[in-house]
C-alpha cells in the first residue's frame, strides 16, 4: 500500500487507527496514514494520539492509494466532488458511510473501485464484525485490500450489497440492542433490592460469560438457552414473562424499523446524485 488516506477523524476512524498502530508490531506505518478532519481540536488530538498526520484533502488523497470515507452520509454531496479531482482509477476508495450504496459514491468519481463497509461500535475495542461488499468497479484484489485493513479492528465477511441496509440495521445498531437489554437487566436488580452498583458488575459479567459461551461453546443460542431452563424453573418462568411481553416480536420489529430508516438514507442519497 503506498498510503492510507482516512476522511473524517471519528470514533471509527480513531478506532481503526488504534487497531493499526497500537501494539508491538504495527500493521501499517504511520508516515503511510494521513486523516482528514475540519474539527482544529479533533485533528489536534489524532496527531498526538497516533503520529498520523492530518492534511488537507487533495494532499491527502495524493499521497495515498486507498481512501477510507468515514463521514456522515450528508456530507457526500460536498465531498465527492472534490474528492473525484484527485483521484485516480488505481486509487481504491472503501466507504464507510452507512446507507449510501456504492453505485452512488461511484456516480461522481472516475470509474475509482469502491468498497462498500459496515463495521459497528465494537471497533472501538477491535471486537467488530464489518460486512464489505464491492462495487461495479471493484475486484477481489480490492476486497482483500479492503478486508487486511478492517481485519484491524475484528472480523470481517464479504456479503452482496443487497444484504448491506439489512446488516446495518441488526449488526451496526446491534451493540445498542445489547447495551439496552443490558440497562434494563441492571434496572431489574436495583428493583430487587440490589445496589445499582453491585446490580452494574453482575450485568456486565454476566453479559461477557454469555458472549465467550455463544462465540466459544460450539451451540447456537437456543441450545445454550434451553440448557439453562430446567423445567419449572426460575429461569423458564421469567422466559415465559419475557415472551407473553412480546419481546422477540419486538426485536424483529426493531430491526425492520432499522432497515427500512436505511433505505430511506439510501434512497435520499441516491437522489442527490441524479
Amino acid at each position: 500500500m503506498k498510503g492510507l488516506a482516512i476522511v473524517g477523524g471519528g470514533n471509527i476512524c480513531a478506532a481503526l487507527l488504534s487497531g493499526l498502530l497500537d501494539g508491538d508490531t504495527p500493521l501499517v506505518d504511520r508516515d503511510q496514514i494521513s486523516v482528514v478532519e475540519q474539527l482544529p481540536d479533533r485533528a489536534a488530538y489524532l496527531r498526538e494520539r497516533f503520529g498520523v498526520s492530518t492534511p488537507e484533502l487533495a494532499e491527502a488523497v495524493r499521497a495515498s492509494d486507498t481512501v477510507v470515507l468515514m463521514v456522515k452520509p450528508y456530507h457526500i454531496e460536498d465531498l465527492l466532488p472534490r474528492l473525484a479531482e484527485h483521484l485516480t482509477p488505481d486509487h481504491l476508495v472503501i466507504s464507510v458511510i452507512g446507507g449510501v450504496s456504492t453505485a452512488r459514491v461511484e456516480s461522481d468519481l472516475p470509474k475509482t473501485p469502491v468498497v462498500r463497509a459496515m463495521p459497528n461500535t465494537a471497533a472501538s475495542v477491535g471486537q467488530a464484525i464489518t460486512a464489505i461488499s464491492a462495487g461495479a468497479y471493484a475486484e477481489d484484489t480490492h476486497l482483500d485490500r479492503a478486508e487486511s485493513l478492517l481485519r484491524a479492528v475484528g472480523k470481517v465477511v464479504r456479503v452482496p450489497e443487497t444484504q448491506l441496509n439489512a446488516i446495518t440495521a441488526f449488526s451496526g445498531s446491534g451493540p445498542a440492542f445489547f447495551f439496552y437489554f443490558a440497562e434494563a437487566l441492571i434496572d431489574a436488580g436495583v428493583l430487587l433490592g440490589l445496589p445499582r452498583a453491585l446490580s452494574e458488575e453482575m450485568v456486565i459479567q454476566t453479559a461477557v460469560g454469555a458472549a465467550a459461551m455463544l462465540r466459544d461453546s460450539g451451540d447456537d443460542p437456543v441450545h445454550l438457552r434451553a440448557a439453562v431452563s430446567s423445567p419449572g424453573g426460575t429461569t423458564i418462568t421469567a422466559i415465559r414473562e419475557l415472551e407473553k411481553a412480546g419481546v422477540r416480536g419486538a426485536v424483529m420489529a426493531a430491526t425492520e424499523a432499522g432497515r427500512d430508516r436505511t433505505n430511506q438514507i439510501s434512497e435520499q442519497a441516491d437522489r442527490t446524485g441524479r
